[in-house]
């Protein structure tokens, strides 16, 4: 589909453009990605919009399709976070990544979505959105154990010039799982209130592992307040608390959807 294939360009121009940017540690003066990246954005909502909403019961929310919805996220957030400067150098690995879901789902079709009333709908939405902001939290994670670790070895390359401040970075990484813990505690909160059976929909394994890694991620910004908690701890703790919960939430779809074909 023509949408498909012009945002898909779109984003690997934008990646293509931030590439060259950080190559010549000009981030905040390259204006050019914004407007192919959010081209991108557009039609990749676009795409979600005209086709892939038009299921009978709803919102397609299975597997492909959420993991489509998480990248669109992603990339979106990227857009936003980018004008502040070199935070934008996350988009290279969030582009392609989007641009990768987005022909993923196109490639393997819409599968007709149940019936799903506005409370489990704005259950679903929560998680999306809440999945898709930790997730840029643990690629600020992966930028700042990359910095950190360069400096530890004092080995001066020219990508550390395209990256944040260290102290800059750590912030932007702490505000990020800040937003994200109050959304998983808002997906917490309504699939406690709107999700009638946890043992008939196969649920439990889903919602043990998103406490877990709630807890997690409340227990590091616990620790950042009352302890000062930082660098190499504070990595450790968000990628440990994104995997539990991408077990929680993508892994359960795969086996639910994808192998035991059960909807």
């Amino acid at each position: 589909m023509t949408i498909v294939l012009i945002a898909i360009l779109a984003y690997l121009l934008a990646t293509g453009l931030l590439l060259r940017s950080a190559a010549r540690s000009r981030m905040e003066a390259s204006v050019g990605w914004r407007w192919a990246a959010l081209a991108g954005v557009l039609l990749h909502l676009g795409y979600h919009a005209l086709v892939a909403w038009r299921t009978p019961g709803g919102p397609d929310m299975h597997f492909y399709s959420a993991l489509s919805l998480v990248g669109l996220g992603m990339a979106a957030m990227t857009v936003l976070m980018g004008s502040s400067g070199r935070t934008a150098t996350v988009g290279v690995v969030v582009f392609p990544l989007a641009a990768a879901l987005l022909a993923l789902y196109h490639g393997h079709g819409h599968e007709p979505s149940a019936a799903l009333d506005w409370r489990l709908q704005l259950h679903a939405w929560l998680a999306l959105l809440a999945y898709a902001t930790l997730a840029i939290a643990a690629l600020l994670a992966v930028m700042l154990w990359l910095q950190e670790r360069a400096l530890r070895r004092r080995e001066f390359h020219g990508w550390l010039r395209a990256l944040p401040p260290l102290t800059e970075l750590e912030e932007m990484l702490f505000r990020t799982i800040a937003v994200g813990f109050v959304l998983l505690t808002l997906v917490l909160l309504t699939g406690v209130l709107f999700v009638e059976d946890l043992l008939a929909q196969h649920l439990v394994h889903k919602t043990v592992l998103s406490v877990l890694s709630w807890l997690l991620f409340g227990g590091l910004l616990l620790g950042r307040w009352r302890y000062g908690w930082r660098g190499i701890r504070a990595v450790h703790w968000t990628l440990t608390a994104m995997a539990l919960l991408l077990l929680a939430f993508f892994g359960s779809k795969f086996v639910l959807e994808l192998v035991l074909q059960r909807p």
